[in-house]
C-alpha cells in the first residue's frame, strides 16, 4: 500500500485545501514524504492563506514563501525565500522536499473567556468591589507566519479547539488586569456590557498580535457583582421609585391601619404601643402637605418647619438608611424597626449615637416598655 501511495502521489501536480470543516484553522498538506514537484499547480482560495515551509524545519530562518488567493505554478521565480534557503541558484526541476501550510483567514466567533478568579475595581460610589466577567469573542489569522511558529507548530490540523484551549486562561487573566481601568462604574457595567465589551477589547488587541491573530470583538455576556453590591444598588432603585419619603411613610401607615382594621386582635395591639396617634399624626400632616401654596393657590405662606424637625439616618443591619422624618421615625418604633438601642445621626452631630440618647427622639420611645432587666 505504501507503493501505491508514493505512485499516485508521483502524479499529484495539485497543491490545494478543501476545508470541508469549519473548526479547523489551520491545515498541513499531506505529501508522500513531502515531495512536490517542481512546476506543480498550488491552489489558494479565498479565505485561504498558504505557507510553505523547508522541509519541517520550523525555525524562522525555514519558513518560507507565503502565498495569497490565486493559483501558482511553483518555480524558483515565485518561491524566492525558498530557493534561498535550498541554494538553487540556477534552474531546478526535481521534486523537493517542503512542507505546505493552508490557512483558513475567515472570522472564527463563539470563543468562550472568563475572568480568572473577581477582578478587583475601585469605585467611587462602593469603593473597593471584587467583580467576575464572562462572554465571547471572535479572531481571524493576521499574519499566517506567525500564527505557524507561535501556535501551531508541527500539528497537521490546528483546530479552533487548539487555539481556544491555548488562550482561555491567558485572556481571562488579561481581562482581569484591564477590568479596573475601563472606567465604568461598578454600577453601571450591566447595564453597559457592550461598552465594556469594547474598552476591554482596545485594551488586549495587542496581546493577540503577538500571535499573529487580529482580535476582531469582545461580547460580555454577565457581569458578576457582590451580594451586598446587588443589594445596595436595588436599596438605590428603590429609593428613586418611592421618591418622597414622608409621602410613603403616610402610605405605610395608612396600610397598616387598613389591615388592623381587618384583625381586630392586631388593632388592639398596635394601638396600645400608640400606633394609632402616630397614624392619625401622619394622615394629619399628609393633609397639611396639600394645603401648601403650591397645591392651594388661595392660601398665604406657610410657616418654616419646626425647630427640631431635621431628618435622621438610621442604622439597619450595618448599612446606612434614611433620612427619614419624624413621621416615618414614628412608624419605625411602632413596628419595631427603631429601637432604643438603635444607631442614629442627623446634621449637626459629631457620630452615630443611639436613639434613646437624642432628647428630641425620647416622646418616640414614651409609649414603648424599656428593656427587660437581665436574669
Amino acid at each position: 500500500m505504501g507503493l501505491w501511495n508514493k505512485l499516485s502521489n508521483e502524479f499529484i501536480d495539485i497543491v490545494e485545501w478543501l476545508d470541508d470543516n469549519p473548526n479547523v484553522m489551520v491545515h498541513r498538506f499531506e505529501r508522500y514524504q513531502n515531495e512536490i514537484k517542481m512546476g506543480a499547480k498550488l491552489t489558494v482560495r479565498e479565505g485561504q492563506v498558504a505557507v510553505m515551509v523547508n522541509e519541517g524545519q520550523m525555525g524562522k530562518g525555514q519558513v518560507a514563501d507565503v502565498f495569497m488567493p490565486g493559483m501558482y505554478e511553483l518555480s524558483t521565480e515565485n518561491m524566492p525565500l525558498l530557493s534561498t534557503i535550498k541554494g538553487w541558484k540556477y534552474g531546478f526541476n526535481s521534486p523537493f522536499k517542503a512542507e505546505v501550510y493552508f490557512f483558513k483567514t475567515t472570522r472564527f466567533t463563539n470563543l468562550k473567556w472568563g475572568t480568572a478568579g473577581p477582578a478587583t475595581m475601585r469605585d467611587p460610589e462602593f469603593g473597593v468591589v471584587r467583580v467576575t466577567a464572562f462572554g465571547i469573542y471572535g479572531l481571524r489569522v493576521r499574519d499566517a507566519k506567525t500564527v505557524l511558529l507561535e501556535l501551531v507548530g508541527t500539528q497537521a490540523d490546528f483546530t479552533i479547539q487548539d487555539i481556544e484551549e491555548n488562550l482561555r486562561g491567558k485572556i481571562g487573566v488579561r481581562i482581569k488586569e484591564v477590568m479596573p481601568e475601563i472606567g465604568v462604574p461598578v454600577i453601571d457595567l450591566e447595564s453597559k456590557v457592550s461598552v465594556v465589551g469594547q474598552r476591554i477589547q482596545e485594551k488586549i488587541a495587542s496581546d493577540f498580535e503577538q500571535y499573529g491573530l487580529e482580535l476582531c470583538e469582545v461580547q460580555v455576556q454577565d457581569i458578576g457583582l457582590p451580594e451586598e453590591v446587588e443589594k445596595a444598588i436595588d436599596q438605590q432603585g428603590a429609593m428613586r421609585a418611592i421618591g418622597n419619603m414622608q409621602q410613603f411613610a403616610q402610605y405605610q401607615g395608612a396600610q397598616a391601619l387598613r389591615d388592623a382594621a381587618q384583625n381586630p386582635g392586631m388593632a388592639g395591639a398596635m394601638m396600645g404601643v400608640g400606633v394609632g396617634g402616630i397614624l392619625n399624626q401622619s394622615m394629619g400632616n399628609l393633609f397639611q402637605a396639600n394645603n401648601t401654596p403650591a397645591a392651594n393657590p388661595g392660601m398665604g405662606a406657610m410657616p418654616p418647619p419646626l425647630p427640631g424637625a431635621t431628618p435622621y439616618f438610621v442604622a439597619v443591619n450595618g448599612a446606612q438608611a434614611g433620612p427619614f422624618e419624624r413621621a416615618a421615625l414614628q412608624t419605625q418604633v411602632a413596628n419595631g424597626t427603631l429601637t432604643r438601642d438603635s444607631l442614629v445621626w442627623r446634621q449637626g452631630m459629631a457620630a452615630w449615637a443611639k436613639a434613646s440618647d437624642q432628647a428630641d427622639l425620647q416622646d418616640l420611645f414614651a409609649a414603648m416598655p424599656p428593656p427587660l432587666p437581665p436574669q
